[in-house]
């Protein structure tokens, strides 16, 4: 019930820069990672290093239509991003918010994203841990973040971590092993 409820809200994003080889060869690396919508204007919200870096970024929805985003704004203190595509409102399924001010260790929890590039995939586990630090790519420290033990891989980074309601609790940013 909770991924037919939120499916529609995640979408996967694709990204593209340009980099150097190992002979200063200008060459374009693309990349790729998830996003949940928020609302029906366009507004995307991810990670902020799957973006980073890019050239080009667009965003697929669930119906398989493509979108050029734009950057609206990103805090890389916090890995959060947020993208602007100009879809038709229809095709928009804002995820709904939930409160991540009451979670427990052993919470059941779900993260929907795009590992591998397989697009909106589920996983499930539990809360492990609550406020656990980590450091960010700009060597600060994140703070308050949620543990879980859901299986989450590469391309599952900006996607949703929801509660058994449906609900946006949290977003998938790091994997650590």
């Amino acid at each position: 019930a909770v991924y037919e409820k939120c499916n529609r809200s995640v979408v996967h994003i694709s990204t593209r820069s340009v980099a150097l080889d190992s002979f200063l060869q200008v060459k374009m690396r693309e990349g790729g990672g998830s996003g949940s919508v928020l609302d029906r204007q366009g507004m995307i919200l991810t990670n902020q290093h799957v973006i980073d870096g890019a050239r080009e970024v667009s965003v697929s929805l669930y119906n398989g239509l493509s979108y050029a985003a734009a950057l609206v704004g990103q805090d890389p203190d916090t890995d959060i991003a947020i993208l602007k595509i100009d879809a038709p409102a229809e095709q928009l399924f804002p995820i709904e918010w939930g409160d991540s001010s009451g979670l427990r260790v052993g919470q059941k929890i779900l993260a929907i994203g795009n590992p591998f590039g397989l697009e909106r995939t589920m996983s499930t586990g539990m809360i492990s841990s609550l406020n656990r630090q980590i450091p960010s790519r700009e060597r600060r420290t994140m703070r308050s973040l949620i543990q879980i033990d859901a299986s989450i891989n590469q391309g599952n980074s900006g996607g949703p971590l929801l509660n058994t309601r449906g609900q946006l609790i949290g977003m998938n940013t790091a994997i650590m092993s």
